[in-house]
């Protein structure tokens, strides 16, 4: 017949002891990223919707002008979520440098059948007060594409823009998340 031992059971006792106790030591240390902070704090939303993000150098009428574009208005939509910002408090300044390499190509035809298109990404967060920059980071995307045969001329140019704004889309999120790390944390 089994018979419980009493020094194993005080031994559970004890361990679940010490883990609700490490549980209810750190339990305010932890508080979601963009979940609200206190009443009275700002919270990160606020903090994020607050950076003005400035237009994005590059050449006019190029490909590297419309990814700029792109790119600025993904991070302008993803700090503000589309309300519009208030009034500003940090500046962000972007810099950007696109690429294109062929990943496949036909030893026949010598077309390119695949590439892959990358944004390189530099970026600095000043705060408008003091005029020192708080931030700096950078980024990069690589994003390939397929690309249709000869006669889809149009197709291999849509997939070419498709690619690029899922690379600004993936470097837009990058920045967002670098920035409320900062805002959260202040590194």
């Amino acid at each position: 017949m089994w018979s419980p031992d009493p020094h194993a059971a005080q031994g559970r006792l004890v361990r679940w002891a010490a883990i609700l106790a490490a549980a209810a030591l750190t339990a305010a240390c932890f508080q979601p990223l963009y979940g609200e902070r206190a009443p009275g704090e700002p919270g990160i939303r606020t903090a994020l919707a607050s950076v003005e993000v400035g237009q994005i150098a590059a050449p006019n009428g190029t490909p590297e002008a419309r990814v700029a574009v792109e790119l600025r208005n993904q991070v302008v939509f993803l700090l503000t979520g589309g309300a519009g910002g208030i009034s500003p408090t940090h500046r962000l300044k972007i810099d950007i440098k696109t690429n294109k390499s062929a990943m496949i190509i036909d030893i026949a035809t010598g077309r390119t059948e695949a590439e892959i298109v990358g944004i390189d990404a530099s970026f600095q967060l000043t705060e408008l007060a003091t005029k020192k920059v708080v931030v700096n980071g950078s980024s990069f995307a690589r994003v390939s594409s397929d690309i249709p045969g000869e006669q889809q001329r149009f197709a291999h140019t849509r997939a070419q823009r498709e690619a690029e704004d899922r690379a600004a889309g993936v470097i837009a999120e990058q920045i967002r998340s670098r920035l409320a790390s900062h805002f959260v944390a202040g590194t």
